[in-house]
């Protein structure tokens, strides 16, 4: 008869944990239905998912807020969608940002977003949905200059709020006359200008989480 195998603690092998896809938050800050800048948002969540992360696409239209008041969060606290929107910041590990130029700045329906999502909500900090989250910024604007304003402003709210923005970013100027009848991008530079600012998002998000 055959002796018994006797497995060695010593030599097992350990098994790897389980790693997660990195996960994606994507949207446009415009409420605009055909909006170029959501345009550019969906294209996004394509790269995002060849990426190997998890992409989710919301339409700030689905989460209407009121105008930011002190007075009326003192008296009803934060709006179920502000609610509903701090969650989704929470969940995921890097958003990538649409963001359309009003007036050399972000549009006010993005701004209040934003400052509706960064109150405190209990004992819960108002920077927590932002912190360590790493932020990838692009912009179809209608002129020349390609949403750089608006990306800037952005980019510096995002930073004091502690998120990471990538420093690669997609700047599209023209932006109707970017887009085929198909809603893609025309112009292969762009195209790979959208890549790799989603990439570095990705690989940046994914080398955070992985740090101790």
């Amino acid at each position: 008869m055959a002796d018994p195998v006797v497995s060695d603690p010593g030599s097992a092998t350990v098994a790897e944990p389980v790693r997660m896809p990195v996960r994606v938050l994507v949207f446009a800050g415009s409420l605009r239905t055909a909006s170029l800048n959501k345009k550019l948002a969906r294209l996004a969540v394509e790269v995002v998912r060849g990426a190997g992360a998890e992409a989710t696409f919301i339409d700030l239209k689905d989460y209407p807020l009121p105008v930011y008041d002190g007075d009326l969060e003192s008296a009803s606290g934060l709006p179920p969608n502000a609610r509903k929107l701090k969650d989704l910041f929470i969940a995921h590990d890097a958003f990538f940002i649409a963001c359309p130029e009003y007036n050399a700045g972000i549009t006010g329906a993005l701004k209040n977003a934003i400052d509706w999502v960064s109150r405190q909500d209990g004992d819960e900090a108002g920077t927590v949905p932002y912190d360590g989250k790493v932020v990838g910024l692009c912009s179809a604007a209608g002129g020349v200059m390609f949403g750089i304003r608006a990306m800037e402003m952005l980019r510096g709210i995002l930073m004091n709020l502690g998120c990471l923005v990538v420093p690669k970013r997609l700047g599209v100027p023209r932006a109707s006359q970017a887009f085929d009848a198909a809603d893609r991008l025309t112009d292969p530079g762009q195209i790979a200008a959208l890549e790799a600012t989603v990439q570095q998002v990705v690989r940046v998000a994914a080398a955070l989480r992985a740090s101790p």
